[in-house]
């Protein structure tokens, strides 16, 4: 835990992505008093919103305070993980999960160093998780209810945390199934936990109301939701999934490897049958709730490290069990095991880790999206304009918002709803013109890139055709040309009203004209 934590602290400064930044710029308004869904609009659940908020809070308002929340998670989910083994397992194996999970989930490609919303749901879900043991070893109903209030938080972090509540409600059953619990037992036990999950949404819900927000909540999460969750082909599905193991495998392999191991192995008494079908259910569960809208993006898979830590640890074991020359010395032989998979995770990636200034580790992950000159961009908007002065970015970078600490002109941050081949995506277009004529900022910033955008040729072009014209009440005071990975050109005033970019991924920086 300590060693992922110093790989963590070295890299507190890299720059955010959009996710990130989108957290952070809501969770900036939430602390200036600002509910979830009143100037900023995305299909997220707000209780990611109100994480960030607690860790700019403590640690400060900047990325480092954001990653130190980070870190905060990722320490409690070790944690979480060595409890959960050593209940299921035993206390070796407890140790060789623990350090498993730790490594894994430092993984650049599978977006381990940023603080996305599946880092701070496994806390929840492996809480969820040893709570519930305790519960059905004591019969106590409140340790029912809390499972499912902790599995609830899950999902009010993200919708896709709806998905784990399978986990103890199956759990519940199987015991039934088994004899272990009578039926009228495990209904009553089943029933408490789906109480107790449904707590923390009922808990939005009446704040969210009582704040005047509850019907753009309920329309961004759910009815949108439900739209976006529909728009994934299975062709292109297919094609990201391929796309997300392709990255992660080649860092995560031997672990992977040793998790089968642990699936297969033999179970030489119940205890350990149990807690290998316990790991079995918990992996599916994950990988259901990695799978929701099927768009399988790299950090949804952060879900299934926990399970596969248990069953890799497990795997690791058991080999050392069935190697004549290692059988005396199982535990050290498991260890020696558990070392070369974490090791072996860490040096594939050992120049990210352990030797790139934070930027460049930006570059490395992301590639040229504008992460690294948003801060820069930001500056530029923060020292010419005052604190009340509306900004707009034309692409989908929140963080600048954030960067900038200026408010957004408009509730869409994201540009790809209004691009999406949705029935909404003309409506929130004619929305966002509307507010922006409205708010007038002082400042626009155009996004040039592919990424920022997902336009297709079925995209409506209102927004585009209207920005057209827009812009021309504006200066063009700024320029990001970002030429290659290593090089970005920066243009500012006079310099910039006529700079042509020599490629083809920049950003612009409009001042309205007095």
């Amino acid at each position: 835990m300590l060693a992922s934590a110093a790989i963590r602290l070295r890299l507190l400064d890299v720059p955010l992505d959009r996710d990130e930044g989108e957290y952070a710029y809501i969770g900036r308004l939430i602390l200036d008093g600002v509910p979830p869904y009143e100037r900023a609009y995305n299909m997220k659940m707000p209780g990611i919103y109100v994480i960030y908020a607690a860790a700019l809070a403590a640690f400060g308002a900047t990325a480092a305070g954001a990653h130190l929340g980070l870190l905060v998670a990722n320490a409690l989910g070790t944690v979480l993980v060595f409890l959960l083994a050593r209940r299921w397992f035993d206390l070796v194996v407890a140790v060789g999960a623990a350090a498993i999970f730790a490594a894994a989930s430092l993984n650049p490609e599978l977006h381990g160093l940023g603080a996305y919303a599946e880092h701070f749901m496994l806390p929840a879900v492996l809480g969820g998780a040893l709570v519930l043991c305790a519960a059905l070893e004591s019969g106590r109903p409140v340790g029912f209810a809390t499972a499912g209030l902790l599995f609830g938080l899950a999902f009010v972090i993200k919708q896709s945390g709806g998905f784990l509540i399978a986990f103890p409600l199956t759990v519940i059953a199987l015991e039934a199934l088994r004899g272990r619990r009578a039926w009228s037992r495990a209904v009553r036990a089943a029933a408490l936990v789906a109480a107790g999950a449904v707590t923390p949404f009922a808990v939005v819900c009446l704040w969210l109301s009582l704040a005047g927000t509850f019907p753009a909540f309920w329309f961004w999460t759910f009815r949108y939701a439900a739209e976006y969750a529909t728009l994934q082909s299975a062709g292109a599905a297919a094609r990201m999934f391929g796309s997300t193991v392709g990255y992660a495998l080649p860092a995560a392999w031997p672990i992977v490897l040793l998790a089968l191991a642990g699936l297969v192995a033999p179970a030489r008494e119940p205890r350990d049958r149990r807690a290998r079908a316990l790991g079995a259910l918990l992996l599916a569960c994950s990988f259901v709730a990695a799978s929701a809208g099927l768009y399988f993006r790299q950090q949804y898979f952060l879900l299934l490290l926990p399970a596969l830590a248990l069953l890799a640890a497990r795997g690791a074991f058991a080999i050392a069990r069935v190697i004549p020359a290692a059988a005396a010395r199982r535990p050290a032989a498991g260890v020696v095991v558990i070392a070369v998979a974490t090791i072996w995770a860490l040096v594939h990636d050992a120049s990210v880790l352990f030797r790139a200034a934070p930027h460049v580790v930006s570059r490395a992950i992301y590639g040229r999206n504008p992460f690294v000159e948003s801060v820069e961009i930001a500056r530029y908007i923060r020292e010419r304009s005052g604190k009340d002065d509306r900004i707009a970015v034309i692409g989908s970078e929140p963080q600048i918002y954030f960067y900038a600490g200026r408010p957004a002109a408009t509730g869409y941050i994201y540009m790809y709803p209004l691009m999406e081949a949705q029935p909404y995506a003309s409506q929130m277009q004619r929305d966002m013109i509307r507010e922006l004529e409205a708010a007038r900022p002082k400042y626009l910033v155009f996004v040039n890139l592919r990424a920022s955008w997902l336009a297709t040729p079925a995209s409506d072009s209102t927004l585009a055709r209207w920005f057209d014209r827009y812009w021309r009440d504006f200066d063009r005071v700024g320029v990001a040309d970002i030429v290659s990975r290593d090089v970005t050109r920066y243009v500012w005033d006079d310099a910039a009203r006529d700079y042509t970019p020599q490629s083809s991924i920049w950003l612009a920086v409009f001042r309205r004209r007095d």
